[in-house]
């Protein structure tokens, strides 16, 4: 039996601090990170993201980050397939693959913790669901798969009409299969061995909510002073149109309303930081089901190193 790639895999909410841990690691037991991010993955999506900078990275590198036009649509199977090469790559090096990052359904795609369809363009189902609000394709995906349901359960994929037409596509064409769903760690053992080529070692980071509302809005404060509309307008001024802004969520959603005079900047600072409370709440919920995860709080470095250090002893 061919032997399994090790895999850390880091999670946690939005601004728990996933970056700088999967970096120290990193840096301790000769690691490479894969970001796990379904926007850092665009070119030009820097501090509207908190995308890590070079300073941030401390000469570790990093993987999966500004390899996509933002104008174009990278899928979870995309992310998929460009991360298996990247662990691939980092492992034949002799070094620690470290997936890092909140969007909890590519990560589980990656582990095979869920299935992804392989389905064709369905033009006739296309222009049928386009008639729908997205209100009511949400509603239908909760039908006929409540697994990707919960992944977009987000305000930003709530709305986000291609992605949600795209997963009822993949939902009728997996109807007469039995479709995979989340496994329970007794169930994952046996699943992993037969199906997944890596032996993941899952780490979260805990912070108390309340906390991490104060780091989300501070977080929020530093980016706007950096820049963050001025890159929007960048983006704009370079082709990339509202409408695909705002599909991409969070930030860049409220940044084009703000832009096209839909909202005041005190209305989006206000949008964005109820949005944002609510996506790491949606995140905290996604991981609660994978109960394989150890949790440590920011101050447990240590014990997560040590944690590590024993896994990749074994």
């Amino acid at each position: 039996m061919t032997e399994r790639q090790k895999v850390l895999i880091i999670v946690g909410p939005t601004a728990s601090g996933k970056s700088a841990l999967a970096i120290e690691i990193a840096k301790k037991l000769s690691g490479e990170v894969i970001s796990a991010d379904s926007r850092q993955v665009y070119r030009g999506l820097d501090i509207g993201t908190g995308k890590v900078t070079k300073r941030e990275m401390r000469g570790i590198p990093h993987h999966l980050l500004d390899v996509a036009s933002p104008k174009r649509v990278l899928s979870a199977g995309d992310f998929v397939a460009r991360a298996s090469r990247a662990i691939a790559d980092i492992t034949a090096r002799g070094k620690l693959p470290i997936v890092a990052g909140g969007t909890g359904f590519y990560i589980d795609a990656l582990m095979r913790r869920v299935a992804l369809g392989k389905a064709p363009p369905n033009p006739a189902l296309r222009k049928k669901l386009a008639e729908k609000s997205a209100t009511q394709l949400f509603a239908l995906l909760k039908k006929r798969d409540p697994t990707r349901a919960a992944s977009m359960d987000t305000p930003s994929e709530r709305n986000n009409k291609l992605r949600l037409i795209r997963a009822l596509e993949i939902a009728q064409r997996q109807s007469k299969e039995q479709r995979v769903r989340l496994a329970t760690p007794a169930q994952s053992s046996e699943s992993d061995s037969l199906f997944s080529p890596f032996e993941p070692f899952w780490l979260g980071i805990n912070v108390p909510f309340k906390k991490l509302e104060k780091k989300n809005a501070a977080r929020l404060s530093q980016r706007l002073k950096r820049g963050m509309i001025a890159e929007a307008r960048r983006l704009h001024a370079e082709g990339l149109s509202y409408k695909r802004m705002e599909e991409l969520g969070l930030e860049y959603r409220s940044l084009a309303r703000f832009l096209q005079g839909k909202i005041t900047r005190a209305e989006m600072e206000t949008e964005l930081n109820r949005d944002i409370r609510r996506y790491a709440k949606h995140q905290l919920a996604y991981w609660k089901r994978n109960t394989g995860i150890r949790w440590i709080k920011p101050s447990q470095r240590e014990t997560a190193m040590r944690r590590v250090r024993d896994w990749m002893d074994r």
